[in-house]
C-alpha cells in the first residue's frame, strides 16, 4: 500500500473568515481530520463527506490529548494511505508543536505539507489597531511562550532589555508574575494589553500599563486563550480613556 501524507493546516485564531483558501482546500481533500480544541467548530462543514473527524484538543489549563497519541494517529492513518490533515489553531509553526510532528513523520518517511495561517498575536494587534513593529517605538517583535517545556519561565529581564515588543503566548494564568518580572527592567507605565479570543466574535481586550495590567485583566475576567502584548508600540492603542478602562467585545460582521 502506498503511503499517504500529512498536511499541517494553520486555521488562524478562530473565525472561518480568517482561514486561507489553501487551508480550506486541504480540509476539503482530507480523509482524516485531526482538529485542535481552539479551532472553530464550523470548520467541519468544509470537509469532504467521507472524511473522518477526530478531535484532539490541546488547551492550557484543560484536559488535553497527549501529544504522543496525536503523533501516533497521524502516523497510523498516513501509513494506511490516507491524507491526514492536522488542523491547528493560529499558525502551526508558532508554538504549535509542529516540529515534533514533522520529525516523527519524517522518521516514517511520510510526506508533510504545511499551510501557514494567522497567529493570534497578529489578530490581537489588529483588534487593538497597532503595529507590533512601529518604527517610532521598536525595531522588532519577540514571540515568546510564558513557560518552557520543563515548566520554567523565560529570562524576562533579558527579553525586556531588548526594547522589542513582546507578544507573550500561554501566559494568561500567570500574568501577575510575568508583569512583576518585567517590571525589574521596564517602567511600570510601559504600555500593555491582553487580548482573549483574538480575531473572533468572542474577542475581549484590555489596554493598561505594565503596572496594572494584571489587575485590569483579572477585573475583566480575561482567561485562556489570550495573548499579552508589552511595549511602547502598544501605547498606540490607548488613545482614549474609554478603550483603556473598559473591555471591548468585537461583534461578528
Amino acid at each position: 500500500m502506498n503511503k499517504g501524507k500529512v498536511t499541517l493546516v494553520s486555521a488562524g485564531p478562530g473565525d472561518l473568515d480568517l482561514l486561507t483558501f489553501r487551508a480550506a482546500k486541504a480540509i476539503a481533500a482530507a480523509d482524516v481530520l485531526l482538529i485542535d480544541d481552539l479551532v472553530d467548530d464550523e470548520i467541519v462543514t468544509l470537509k469532504a463527506p467521507h472524511a473522518r473527524v477526530i478531535r484532539v484538543g490541546k488547551r492550557g489549563g484543560c484536559k488535553s490529548t497527549p501529544q504522543a497519541f496525536i503523533q501516533r494517529l497521524m502516523r497510523r492513518y498516513a501509513l494506511q494511505g490516507r491524507h491526514v490533515v492536522r488542523v491547528k489553531g493560529g499558525e502551526a509553526l508558532l508554538f504549535g508543536r509542529a516540529g515534533e510532528e514533522i520529525a516523527e513523520l519524517a522518521q516514517a518517511g511520510i510526506a508533510v505539507d504545511i499551510v501557514n495561517g494567522i497567529s493570534s498575536g497578529f489578530a490581537a494587534a489588529a483588534g487593538l489597531g497597532v503595529s507590533l513593529t512601529h518604527r517610532d517605538h521598536c525595531q522588532g517583535v519577540i514571540f515568546v511562550t510564558a513557560h518552557l517545556r520543563d515548566g520554567t519561565e523565560p529570562d524576562w529581564g533579558a527579553l525586556a532589555a531588548t526594547g522589542m515588543t513582546l507578544a507573550i503566548y500561554m501566559g494568561a494564568s500567570r500574568i501577575d508574575s510575568i508583569s512583576g518580572a518585567l517590571r525589574h527592567t521596564l517602567a511600570p507605565d510601559t504600555p500593555a494589553a491582553v487580548v482573549q479570543w483574538a480575531g473572533t466574535a468572542r474577542e475581549k481586550r484590555v489596554c493598561a500599563t505594565l503596572g496594572d495590567i494584571a489587575a485590569r485583566a483579572a477585573q475583566a475576567q480575561i482567561a485562556s486563550p489570550a495573548v499579552i502584548l508589552i511595549g511602547n508600540a502598544i501605547g498606540e492603542s490607548v488613545a482614549n480613556e474609554a478603550a483603556r478602562s473598559e473591555p471591548v467585545r468585537r461583534m461578528r460582521a
